[in-house]
């Protein structure tokens, strides 16, 4: 669940009382782990994995009741924020209204200087803060359309704040989780986008020319999700230049996730082995080729970085027999996406074949949930998805809870399930539909709805399968 699901009462879910609460909850039904999505800021889709910094920090997740009691905003400000509906994230206004608030509240600030170190001591956060002044000083235009190079002080020490808050208080989400037992798995996605600070900042570890147009640009061909396949349009790693200087940028990057979370899922890690290229300008993914990627090189300094904190290894999509054996030869334990499984013939996401060192899924951000992906199986598919699970009865419907026990039962050394698989919910509720631009990542719980959840059964599952 990403922390915009979170409910409350300020049109995004946020770091203050109601993460903490979300934690309680996990603790009482005996869960280990929280799953996240990206930390970033969001794009103009409001899509977590193309964002203008890759180690910044999303500044909606900053809690507003915390400022207030901080005496940062005043109690009409914060009732004038107050949400106009619980069930989705407010993207529109939240982009009209927060920035707005966010500085005045940073204006307010007694002890500047407290900020100005905790920045300066973080160089990729400090080039992050001068490149959204720059960005604002010129219109918000990509930063290689800018003209004016001055800088407004008061608007880079409102990105200063905003950062500053938004750590400290994600730091003490996490500090209370880890004392109640659940472990923070963060996620990262594979490309950068390029108008983002560290394209701007790190020109030289990017496939981009001296006129900074992209010599060719990410995606993947055509699969399940897109027969067209998915341009992101992201610039491509130049790993040449990234191998001269060990691949620093990107163990910095793995480092910073990493005092984050107590683990980390990276996003398209096939894409070490091999990566989709697109020739830019290009309307679809289809006239890409496949190109290698850095392989074990890059692979050996991420765990280096990462020492025994969990690795995840994306491994899903268009996989050969190089990525497998870079995913073996890593150690990461891979994805296993249930729901995969079920769309004919054999499948290694069919539970049976689930090692013990892969997570296993009910289904990701990227899927429709578990009940809207039953209801909207063939009947043939659906019936044989559920004998597979033990489930004969002619009224399907309440086959549910066998797809989940059936998960539960594999190998798989970790299985995860998103919220909305929790709370049983149709396809009405799903987080993202790949290819699509509009309508994602908006969906939202309220307090009610996560208290209706049966805590019982999901701890006597955890403690049945000692999960």
């Amino acid at each position: 669940m990403h922390i915009s699901t979170l409910w409350g009462d300020y049109s995004c879910g946020s770091f203050g009382k109601e993460a903490k609460e979300f934690i309680d909850f996990l603790a009482e039904c005996g869960f280990s782990y929280w799953q996240v999505l990206p930390f970033c800021p969001a794009d103009e889709y409001n899509s977590p994995y193309k964002s203008y910094s890759t180690f910044a920090g999303n500044p909606y997740f900053v809690d507003l009741l915390l400022l207030f009691e901080e005496g940062l905003i005043t109690r009409e400000e914060l009732d004038a924020a107050r949400q106009q509906s619980p069930y989705l994230c407010e993207f529109n206004r939240l982009n009209e209204e927060r920035f707005e608030l966010l500085i005045k509240a940073s204006k307010r600030v007694k002890a500047p200087e407290k900020i100005e170190e905790y920045i300066s001591e973080r160089p990729y956060i400090a080039d992050f803060c001068e490149f959204m002044t720059q960005k604002a000083l010129n219109g918000q235009k990509a930063w290689w359309e800018w003209t004016i190079a001055t800088t407004d002080a008061d608007v880079l020490f409102m990105w200063k704040f905003i950062q500053y808050k938004f750590f400290t208080q994600w730091a003490e989400v996490k500090a209370y989780a880890n004392k109640k037992g659940i472990k923070l798995i963060g996620d990262i996605p594979f490309y950068v986008a390029m108008d983002s600070a560290d394209v701007w900042k790190n020109k030289s570890q990017f496939m981009i020319d001296e006129k900074n147009v992209p010599y060719a640009v990410a995606g993947v061909p055509p699969d399940y999700f897109c027969e067209d396949g998915q341009l992101w349009g992201n610039p491509i790693y130049n790993w040449d230049e990234m191998k001269k200087n060990d691949y620093e940028w990107w163990t910095a990057r793995i480092k910073a996730m990493l005092e984050l979370f107590d683990g980390v899922r990276i996003d398209h890690f096939r894409a070490i082995e091999s990566f989709w290229a697109v020739p830019y300008g290009e309307k679809t993914a289809k006239g890409g080729k496949w190109i290698k990627g850095p392989g074990v090189e890059l692979v050996s300094k991420i765990k280096n970085a990462a020492g025994e904190k969990l690795i995840i290894a994306e491994d899903l999509g268009d996989i050969t027999e190089e990525v497998n054996e870079l995913v073996e030869q890593s150690g990461f334990p891979g994805m296993r996406v249930f729901q995969f499984g079920f769309m004919g013939g054999d499948s290694t996401h069919k539970p049976h074949h689930y090692k013990n060192n892969c997570i296993a899924y009910s289904g990701t951000h990227d899927n429709n949930t578990l009940l809207g992906f039953l209801w909207e199986l063939s009947e043939s598919n659906r019936r044989e998805m559920l004998e597979y699970c033990g489930y004969t009865d002619a009224d399907w419907n309440r086959g549910y809870d066998a797809m989940l026990r059936t998960i539960y039962q594999s190998s798989a050394g970790i299985v995860i399930l998103p919220i909305q698989d929790l709370l049983g919910y149709g396809a009405d509720t799903r987080l993202n539909t790949p290819g699509r631009a509009d309508g994602n990542w908006c969906f939202r719980i309220t307090k009610e709805q996560l208290c209706s959840i049966d805590k019982e059964k999901f701890k006597r599952l955890n403690i049945l399968y000692n999960r």
